[in-house]
Parts: structure tokens; C-alpha cells; sequence
């Protein structure tokens, strides 16, 4: 399959173009010609020298991830930038990466992902950045203890144990899920009524605005959040007829 039709099918499930505003990272692809042949495509969450090392030894001709190379422009390519692009070009592998779109997606998106994991039921939406969401929210049939929401936490890849404030409900009903880096969207989760809120890791100030808005926060890990996404864009790729491998690098955080 041609590069521009792999590219053209991402973006026609992410909408890429919808998160320019307000993402740091220029979602799409990231480095590559304008045309090539694609057969293999490497998935990771990270774009890092590590994984590119792995997708060389992969014969990739495309790399997705979910954190690519670039955060607000390039001024120069020196230095580790240089380091981590190299191989790349170096080896004919293109870059395409997704963050925002892939965090929010409500169907292949990390969220979503969490979501689907939990088993939660009546998603709509959350986590408002501008005129975007980057979360989910959703309801759980019957309701579960603190406890059994951080064992099905604890189960997720790279997951070195799920930290939780347990400041919420002893029966909790309802969460939102924000991946990642996601409490500052504590106060839109107590508004939404939420009587919990899961995310990826936290900040010093969430621990008292929790206790004293009376809400959970569940912290599994920035990495462990957000392998959803880029699995969810494998599987399409499977279903397209490309080869494609995932590599798997937790990075306890």
C-alpha cells in the first residue's frame, strides 16, 4: 500500500486537522517523503531511540506511535533530536504519530481503551480541551469498590501498581478517564459528578482538591494508559493487509 493511503486512512479515523489548535505535538506524519511503498508498520507508544532500534530490526517501513519526535517545532536537528531522526531516515522508516486524536478517539482511542477495560457502560465524552475531547466518561452497570477498580488497573501492560487516593464513594458508579497526564481535569470530573476519576499519574495539589471534593483518583501509570490507542490502529492495519508488529517498552512512569 502506498504511504499516502496509509496516512489518508489514519487520518480519516483520528481527524487530525480537529486537534491543530490545541495540541503541541503536529499530529499526522511526522517524518517522511512524500510517497514511498508500505508493508510493514511497527506500533509503540513512544517514539524513542529504543523502539526505532526495534523497528529496524523489523524491516519497518512505517512507524505509528502515539508520542512522536516533534512538541512544538523544530529549531534546529542537532543533538539527541538528531540522534533519534537519524536512523530513521537512515533506514527509509516514516514516522506518523498521534496524541490528542488518539487519546480522545471515542472508539480506538486510549480512553476508550480504559474504558472498555473496566467494562463501563453510557460513554460519552470528557476531558474539554477547546473544542475537543481528549477522555471518556462512563457508568458502570452495577458498582464497583476502590478495590476491585485498582485490580483491574493493575492488570494493564507495564502497570507497576495503581496508586489511588481514596477520597470517593465506598460503592463508586461512575468515572472519568482522562490518559496520561490527566488531573487537571479534576474539577470537569467533579462537575460531571464522577466519583472517580483515572488517569495515568498525578500532581502534588490533586491529592487535597480529591479529598476535599470528596472524589477517587486512580493513578496506573502513564504508560500503562495509554497502550490502547496504538494497539486499536494495529488492528485496522491487520484488516487492511499490511504486516505489522507491536513493541512493547513500559517505562514505569
Amino acid at each position: 500500500m502506498r504511504l499516502s493511503e496509509v496516512v489518508a486512512r489514519f487520518d480519516e479515523v483520528l481527524s487530525p486537522d480537529e486537534f491543530a489548535d490545541v495540541d503541541a505535538s503536529p499530529n499526522g506524519l511526522q517524518v517522511g517523503p512524500d510517497e514511498a511503498e508500505v508493508e510493514t508498520v511497527v506500533f509503540a507508544v513512544d517514539g524513542a531511540t529504543a523502539t526505532f532500534e526495534k523497528a529496524i530490526e523489523l524491516d519497518a517501513d512505517l512507524f505509528v506511535t502515539h508520542h512522536g519526535l516533534i512538541w512544538g517545532g523544530l529549531d534546529r536537528i542537532t543533538g539527541n533530536e538528531y540522534d533519534r531522526i537519524a536512523p530513521l531516515i537512515e533506514n527509509d522508516i516514516a514516522l506518523y504519530a498521534s496524541h490528542l486524536p488518539l487519546d480522545g478517539n471515542q472508539k480506538y482511542g486510549n480512553a476508550a481503551g480504559v474504558a472498555d477495560h473496566l467494562g463501563l457502560g453510557s460513554r460519552e465524552p470528557f476531558g474539554s480541551v477547546g473544542p475537543v475531547h481528549i477522555g471518556q466518561y462512563g457508568e458502570f452497570e452495577s458498582g464497583k469498590t476502590s478495590e476491585e477498580i485498582r485490580d483491574a488497573l493493575d492488570e494493564l501492560e507495564g502497570n507497576d501498581g495503581t496508586q489511588v487516593l481514596d477520597f470517593g464513594p465506598d460503592e463508586i458508579s461512575s468515572v472519568a478517564i482522562i490518559t496520561g497526564s490527566g488531573t487537571d481535569w479534576l474539577d470537569e470530573a467533579v462537575e460531571r459528578g464522577a466519583d472517580a476519576l483515572v488517569t495515568g499519574e498525578g500532581k502534588q495539589q490533586a491529592y487535597h482538591e480529591a479529598r476535599e471534593a470528596g472524589i477517587s483518583i486512580f493513578l496506573a501509570g502513564h504508560y500503562a494508559t495509554e497502550t490502547f490507542g496504538v494497539k486499536n490502529l494495529q488492528s485496522l492495519a491487520d484488516e487492511w493487509e499490511l504486516e505489522t508488529e507491536y513493541v512493547s517498552h513500559p517505562t514505569g512512569l
